[in-house]
């Protein structure tokens, strides 16, 4: 039986390999416009989530769902009270076992420009809080 697209998700930890922009083009993990989605994430089966810049210093944390037809993914952030920072839904690209893509838009009002956040399944452990 063919998983779900949260199964997908939450079978292994991904990590930032990739963007590209509106044009196809290579853009460097360290660009501005796509800096602060670069890293380690854990989606676990219970809808939590963990994410780590790629130093292993903590990112977020809080929970997590993709919608039932894989197309867009939510994170509701969360402090260490358990208090909502913020949500926010994106729509996913490519899910599958080898590639999580996502796209981003700069602004929400313009949607002819927009980046794609590549991740591939890694290895990395889980660093400990």
């Amino acid at each position: 039986m063919k998983p779900t697209p949260s199964e997908v998700l939450a079978s292994t930890a991904w990590e930032t390999t990739g963007a590209k922009n509106h044009q196809r083009a290579d853009v460097t993990l360290s660009d501005p416009n796509v800096s602060n989605f670069v890293g380690f994430a854990y989606f676990k089966s219970d809808g939590t989530f963990a994410m780590y810049n790629l130093d292993d210093s903590p990112k977020m944390h809080g929970n997590w769902s993709v919608s039932a037809d894989g197309k867009t993914r939510t994170i509701v952030a969360k402090n260490d009270q358990g208090e909502t920072l913020f949500t926010r839904a994106v729509a996913i690209t490519t899910l599958t076992e080898q590639e999580f893509t996502y796209r981003i838009y700069p602004s929400a009002e313009d949607k002819s420009i927009y980046f794609d956040i590549i991740h591939t399944p890694t290895k990395h452990e889980e660093p400990l809080p």
